[in-house]
């Protein structure tokens, strides 16, 4: 399994492992964390000892998921986590920030870097961020890093035993100056009607 690190002017992006247990399960005790992501509730030590033992590990042995720890380079202090992570044919993004850590850019910062890593190293064409309607926050870092939102999904994921409505928007190579690996014929008109 190839090692994986990145970064930034203030950030070290590095592979999760096993000893990260402690700060992620912390982490994912945090209200805005539980109810904005899938995470399972309540979140208990062994939801992170799995994804740190077994989901980490998998995405990266078959190549559909890369998920790192984001540490403060001055301070080694864990304060994000992010990853990119395959669905069919497009990669998708996802965050979170550790709550005493939220709102220094850490996120976006992160974000940045992952999304130029997933364009230039792996041949990312498109990348999407998709969070339940209503999650401002994560639409305010995911327009910072360039997302441009593309609609509304209507009952497009399940949480807490109910549909609920997605937002997704899409990042592309070109939208940070990158060039895309294939041509992009946009179709240059609305649909009719």
């Amino acid at each position: 399994m190839e090692h994986i690190s990145l970064t930034t002017q203030r950030l070290l992006l590095r592979p999760h492992d096993p000893s990260d247990e402690d700060t992620v399960f912390a982490a994912c005790q945090d209200a805005d964390i539980q109810r904005w992501t899938d995470l399972p509730a309540p979140y208990e030590r062994r939801h992170a000892a799995f994804y740190l033992r077994e989901v980490v590990p998998q995405g990266r042995r078959d190549g559909t998921m890369y998920h790192f720890a984001v540490e403060d380079r001055e301070s080694g202090v864990m304060v994000a986590s992010v990853n990119v992570h395959r669905h069919a044919d497009t990669w998708g993004i996802g965050y979170w920030t550790v709550a005493e850590h939220r709102g220094r850019g850490y996120a976006t910062e992160a974000v940045l870097a992952l999304a130029r890593w997933s364009f230039t190293e792996r041949g990312v064409q498109r990348l999407e961020w998709r969070a339940e309607a209503g999650n401002t926050p994560s639409w305010a870092v995911a327009e910072k890093v360039g997302f441009v939102r593309e609609g509304t999904l209507r009952a497009a994921q399940t949480s807490r035993n109910s549909l609920r409505d997605t937002w997704v928007g899409a990042l592309l190579p070109a939208d940070l100056g990158l060039p895309f690996a294939l041509p992009y014929c946009p179709a240059g008109r609305d649909l009719p009607g």
